[in-house]
């Protein structure tokens, strides 16, 4: 497994959760302004068949993102969960992120603490935005979560992820943040519309359904979260946000 560098990473605490995380201390930072890029990828017991799809998917997005003219402007956070969350790496400069880390990186097992993974994201950037913006610089930020099922381990409700959301929103530190729930491999009606309500509850501004998990769906899925958050970095400045892209 590819270890990151924790050398450069300071830990937080985010109130209202048990679950932190970590970001690149904000003297070691070259660029005035920043995206800040969270991706929560669901890793409980029911993603193990498509694996290996998803880590190429997440590999093709930080290839593609250092491809990006913004490049420089562009930090990620990456975490997986199941019925825990697990932080793979903090927030680092996406030129810092080598695709070949993220082969073989998730670990599979569990249940899905679907609610506690999207409150963690979603008030990361806010957090850690906020903390940029003190220091001098300007952020805004996009949030992925990805899943394949609805929320059965989480400590935290959707009302407690619906207020990490308004927070973000209202707060002026951030220039603006876009919210995605992804679901993969989205079979039955019944699933949809369980995401779908899901999305709603917790006031993300998108819901993306994939009906499969295989390598063509997942590499259009990469397509999209690269071309969104450079987007997203593009209209840095401008006090807005970008629009959500189609699939």
């Amino acid at each position: 497994m590819p270890i990151f560098d924790p050398t450069d990473l300071s830990s937080r605490i985010l109130t209202g959760s048990h679950y932190g995380y970590s970001g690149t201390r904000i003297g070691r930072l070259g660029a005035s302004e920043y995206t800040l890029v969270a991706i929560a990828a669901d890793v409980s017991g029911s993603v193990h068949a498509f694996k290996a799809e998803i880590e190429a998917c997440i590999q093709e997005t930080v290839r593609a993102c250092r491809q990006a003219p913004r490049a420089d402007n562009l930090m990620l956070r990456l975490v997986e969960f199941d019925d825990s969350l697990n932080e793979l790496h903090g927030f680092k400069p996406l030129i810092e992120c080598k695709p070949a880390d993220y082969a073989g990186l998730l670990n599979v097992g569990g249940c899905t603490a679907l609610y506690d993974a999207a409150h963690n994201a979603v008030a990361s950037v806010s957090d850690y935005g906020r903390d940029l913006v003190d220091n001098g610089l300007s952020a805004n930020a996009i949030v992925f979560v990805i899943t394949d099922g609805g929320d059965n381990a989480s400590t935290l409700t959707p009302q407690s992820v619906r207020e990490a959301v308004d927070e973000a929103i209202t707060d002026e530190s951030i220039e603006s943040v876009i919210t995605v729930l992804v679901g993969v491999n989205v079979r039955s009606p019944q699933l949809a519309q369980a995401l779908m309500d899901v999305s709603a509850a917790v006031g993300f501004d998108h819901y993306l359904e994939l009906d499969r998990a295989d390598a063509t769906t997942l590499a259009r899925l990469a397509d999209f979260l690269s071309r969104s958050i450079a987007a997203q970095s593009q209209v840095l400045g401008s006090g807005g946000a970008s629009q959500v892209l189609s699939f």
